[in-house]
């Protein structure tokens, strides 16, 4: 079973006992937190939309921070002896996954439509 949750504005795909990193949460370390998801897949049952997803919970317990690549820019105006460098480094924090709770069960979708009676 894996879902997909949306954390600061990217989606991530997780499954039970992966580690992933998010946008800074400002939660402490060792604490739980939880995500809406997007989509639920369970074998051959995909779970998605708002009003099946209602109940679904992705639960994960914070491991820590880390620190992304560190991106270094350069800006130039010519003829103006105008020059600036900068770098930024964005801060993630750690969570483990620990559950994903489909919510309801709902049957499989396929592609397939009923065919219309005449």
């Amino acid at each position: 079973m894996y879902a997909v949750i949306a954390s600061g504005g990217k989606q991530e795909r997780v499954e039970v006992g992966s580690v992933v990193e998010v946008e800074l949460l400002g939660v402490a370390e060792n604490e739980e937190v939880s995500f809406s998801p997007v989509l639920v897949v369970d074998g051959s049952t995909v779970v998605a939309g708002r009003g099946a997803l209602a109940a679904a919970k992705v639960a994960g317990k914070v491991v820590g921070t880390a620190k992304g690549p560190k991106v270094t820019g350069f800006t130039y105006q010519p003829k103006a002896r105008a020059r600036r460098r900068f770098g930024h480094r964005q801060h993630y924090t750690v969570v483990e996954i620990t559950a994903i709770d489909p919510g309801a069960k709902t049957p499989a979708r396929t592609g397939a439509k009923k065919p219309q009676e005449a």
